[in-house]
């Protein structure tokens, strides 16, 4: 169903909001639009809203199955506008959101689906889950100038690292990273200094009077923790085309870039155990 504004949305399709998981897929661009919706369908969201500019157009076979609103993702303050419009109208449900060319991968995601790693999470007493996102791009930029190729996709196997996060008196947060890596640690020099991290609280159970800020962490501390105090908690992987999008669109760096592969670099294999063996997300107490 295709919704013309957010508000005609959060009248007319508040019942979506009221059983969980549901994905928010924010599209800024008509790149690979189709695969990221296709990708979490199959992932076991019980409802999937796109979020999409009116020029951008969806396959049938995926505007079918998904529910279109009718949106300027990329206005000042638009993600964190919408979501939090959305969860001042949804239940007490499981939340994710993502951009277009990115797809969300957890511990075993190839045979169970999001539902059943969020009953176990939240049986956990965990109300949020840490996803960092992983860069993805393209080997040959000359073939693929927009940095992006499923077939052809890379990773860092390295090159991560995290720093504790520290409030206004500079003391150390408990449980609080900032992670670092990927394109945005190689090529900082081209990232702003507030947008290279690469931690998101990708999904979250939602909840009365919470806000989602601009900086990608919550008004409620506990939720941008990494994990529960007494043991390892689950974390998943947002693998992301978006960063290698904007360095190759962004006239300040197009220029100044010819690859992005490096000694580090691998070839993406689209399975959650290459994303676990590298250390990439952790599957805590869940086997």
């Amino acid at each position: 169903m295709r919704y013309s504004d957010l508000s005609g949305f959060l009248k007319q399709g508040k019942p979506l909001l009221a059983r969980g998981p549901v994905a928010l897929v924010f599209v800024e661009d008509a790149i690979e639009v189709d695969s990221t919706l296709r990708h979490h369908l199959d992932a076991g969201f019980r409802a999937i809203i796109a979020l999409v500019p009116t020029h951008i157009d969806i396959a049938a076979d995926v505007s079918d199955q998904i529910h279109r609103v009718d949106y300027d993702t990329l206005g000042e303050g638009a993600v964190a506008g919408a979501l939090n419009a959305v969860m001042g109208a949804a239940g007490d449900i499981w939340l994710f959101y993502c951009f277009n060319a990115e797809y969300l991968f957890y511990p075993f995601c190839e045979h169970r689906s999001v539902g059943e790693m969020l009953a176990f999470h939240t049986e956990e007493r965990r109300n949020a889950m840490l996803t960092y996102v992983v860069d993805l791009y393209a080997d040959d930029l000359w073939t693929y100038p927009e940095a992006v190729s499923l077939e052809d996709a890379h990773l860092d196997r390295s090159g991560y690292y995290a720093l504790a996060r520290k409030d206004k008196w500079n003391n150390d947060i408990d449980r609080q990273l900032d992670f670092f890596g990927g394109l945005r640690w190689r090529f900082e020099e081209h990232i702003p200094k507030p947008r290279r991290r690469i931690d998101r609280i990708g999904l979250f159970r939602n909840r009365p009077g919470l806000q989602f800020r601009p900086d990608h962490t919550f008004s409620d501390p506990e939720y941008n923790t990494y994990s529960c105090p007494w043991h390892h908690s689950l974390t998943a992987a947002i693998c992301s085309f978006r960063t290698a999008k904007a360095l190759k669109r962004n006239p300040g760096s197009t220029f100044e870039i010819d690859t992005f592969m490096w000694h580090n670099s691998a070839p993406f294999t689209w399975h959650s155990q290459q994303l676990l063996d590298l250390g990439l997300m952790e599957p805590g107490q869940w086997f």
